[in-house]
């Protein structure tokens, strides 16, 4: 099981029981990287797996839709599920290994003992998606346990999930390396998401001012944080009196390691973070930062 570093041409296999991927990972010669997805693979799932490639001999993908991330009235069951097309990329792109478990799977029981996020899971999107966290946090630790990587490949779109993720690994000695992948952009600038499928071209037309707004950021950081945040939110306003509006979830710069809001003083990386709704579709997106000179962090 181990396919050629250029990808393509490969048959993964497919784990859709917990034997059948204790018997492929027992086969597995060499290093293992994980993509953990929830499927509707796009152009950014390939990237990642495309990166996992450059870090172990082999890549397992793992596709599952998470229930326990999923709050009341989110988008669970119309979550698209799409595994014929996703087995499709894994096998294009050059993935040795792809686990498909039934919710039965994942969860044999109703878990009683699950991951907290802690003060770091409550802030920012957090606040939004109250448990959003602790669920997100649960199905990665368990598939650490069973596909048992050497590292595992998340995109930079979704910043405090990485950011959770490498939290946890540190804070339990989890002996995971974890791995962020830039984030993948469609032509016109609007970050790849398996959501992106539900927005109307008008709704689409406003979803773009989350990436315009991040870029008005972006121009004006040389004046510092407060200028920063000043000229995306001036960007999301307009967005708001659009047809169809965007109603905003959240506009803010923090700290990339803690996703604590950061001050005008600050000096040094951060993250221009925005979420909001379009329709009845809930998108996020993100831009790293810096402020100050390098001697001055």
């Amino acid at each position: 099981m181990r396919p050629s570093p250029r990808g393509g041409g490969v048959t993964p296999v497919i784990a859709r029981t917990r034997a059948e991927l204790a018997a492929a990972r027992s086969r597995v010669q060499g290093t293992l990287a994980l993509v953990p997805t929830m499927g509707a693979l796009h152009e950014g799932h390939r990237s990642l797996i495309r990166a996992a490639r450059e870090h172990a001999d082999t890549v397992a993908v793992s596709v599952f839709v998470n229930p326990l991330q999923f709050g009341p009235g989110e988008d669970f069951e119309r979550y698209p599920r799409t595994l014929d097309d996703d087995l499709a990329v894994c096998a294009a792109e050059g993935a040795g290994l792809v686990f498909t478990p039934s919710r039965e799977v994942m969860y044999p029981a109703e878990p009683q003992v699950t991951i907290r996020s802690g003060p770091m899971g409550e802030r920012v999107e957090g606040i939004t998606r109250p448990g959003h966290f602790d669920g997100m946090l649960t199905v990665v630790m368990k598939l650490f346990q069973l596909v048992r990587p050497d590292a595992a490949i998340f995109g930079e779109k979704d910043a405090q999930q990485l950011a959770m993720i490498r939290r946890m690994v540190a804070d339990l000695d989890v002996p995971v390396r974890v791995v962020g992948a830039p984030t993948v952009r469609e032509p016109d600038g609007l970050a790849l998401s398996s959501r992106n499928r539900y927005l109307s071209e008008p709704e689409r037309r406003t979803a773009l001012s989350l990436s315009r707004a991040l870029r008005a950021g972006e121009d004006a950081s040389p004046a510092g944080p407060a200028a920063t945040v000043q000229a995306a939110r001036a960007v999301l306003d307009k967005a708001a009196a659009e047809d169809p509006p965007l109603a905003l979830d959240y506009l803010v710069l923090v700290d990339p390691a803690t996703f604590t809001e950061i001050d005008d003083a600050h000096r040094g990386p951060a993250v221009l973070a925005v979420a909001g709704r379009v329709g009845t579709t809930h998108l996020i997106d993100n831009l790293p930062l810096r402020f100050g000179s390098p001697k001055e962090s």
